[in-house]
């Protein structure tokens, strides 16, 4: 089976529940295998030492990360670009992007690590959410001793004072890979936010379960499809170009001085239908507040800046009631 015009994406979206499992080998010798729909797994015939995974579309309304994994993946199959790697790419929720919303019913990257068949509801997120697991550990379960990678890409609903940034999940008290932070840094990113604490996303998830190096990765803020300036995103898409078609991947010795480093320093949940931001709609992610500020209301409790100085990361008062309204974030330093 082809893709028409090599297009994972179309073939997706034309496909958004389900998809046959199917597989074909190009002309390059590179053998892809659709798992169902949103899920590709493509192996070259001698693959390299690292299993990467792509993902993106986790939230339905944030188009550059799918348009540049729906390019590069076009340039694998047409062999303008040569796959060294096992590569499993993870179109996430393809019925929000099919409607151009975030989600349909739930967030999708709150329902990892079991979290799907937790509480009440079934819906088709939750659905999702513990198919993408099984796909993640069917693709890491092929080869353990292989290096897992596994970059989850996003754009932010809001603008930020850090265009792009990544999330780098929960160590347990495993030290961050510092080679890792420099291939991001060529990626463009000049921003890693330390989580302090178990996550259910997507990239704790991989890290946790599979000791990948797992990131929740924010390439720029949300548009539709068609408004995207690419150029924004060049170095990121070459960078994972090469990352996939290069069997080792020289990067810089690690320096801090191309970084900007803040730790999570407090979660705030939405607990009532009243809560609200003290601030408007154009306040950027990391804006810091200083000590005592009112950040928000949330009925009769008031939420301020306990520490100096905190910045205010993923702020967004119409979640579900239970669920995080905002990071608070504090510098930090390795």
């Amino acid at each position: 089976m082809m893709f028409k015009d090599n297009d994972i994406l179309a073939f997706t979206l034309a496909n958004p529940v389900e998809a046959l499992p199917a597989q074909f080998i190009t002309s390059e010798g590179v053998r892809v295998q659709t798992w169902d729909t949103g899920i590709f797994c493509l192996t070259p015939e001698q693959p390299g030492h690292k299993d990467i995974i792509l993902s993106c579309g986790v939230h339905g309304n944030e188009t550059a990360p799918i348009e540049i994994v729906r390019d590069l993946v076009k340039n694998i199959l047409s062999g303008e670009v040569a796959l060294a790697h096992r590569l499993l790419v993870l179109i996430g929720n393809p019925p929000a992007i099919n409607a151009g919303k975030r989600e349909l019913e739930e967030n999708l990257n709150r329902l990892f690590s079991g979290a799907h068949s937790k509480g009440e509801g079934n819906n088709a997120e939750r659905r999702r959410a513990k198919q993408l697991e099984a796909a993640v550990a069917r693709f890491y379960g092929e080869r353990p001793t292989a290096e897992r990678l596994h970059y989850d890409l996003h754009t932010a609903i809001r603008g930020s004072r850090h265009e792009k940034f990544v999330v780098y999940p929960f160590l347990h008290g495993q030290p961050p890979s510092r080679e890792q932070m420099m291939f991001l840094a060529e990626c463009g990113v000049d921003t890693v936010l330390f989580s302090e604490s178990p996550t259910t996303t997507f990239s704790y998830f991989s890290t946790n379960e599979f000791a990948a190096h797992g990131f929740t990765v924010e390439l720029g803020k949300v548009r539709p499809f068609g408004e995207n300036d690419m150029r924004r995103f060049q170095a990121a898409s070459d960078t994972l170009t090469k990352l996939v078609s290069e069997f080792s991947l020289p990067l810089p010795i690690y320096d801090e001085s191309r970084l900007n480093l803040y730790r999570i320093s407090r979660v705030i949940n939405k607990k009532t239908a009243a809560f609200a931001f003290t601030f408007g709609d154009d306040v950027e992610n990391f804006t810091p507040f200083k000590k005592g500020h009112l950040l928000a209301t949330d009925a009769d409790t008031e939420h301020r800046v306990e520490l100096e100085e905190e910045a205010v990361i993923f702020p967004n008062a119409k979640v579900a009631v239970g669920q995080r309204a905002c990071l608070l974030v504090t510098r930090t330093s390795l």
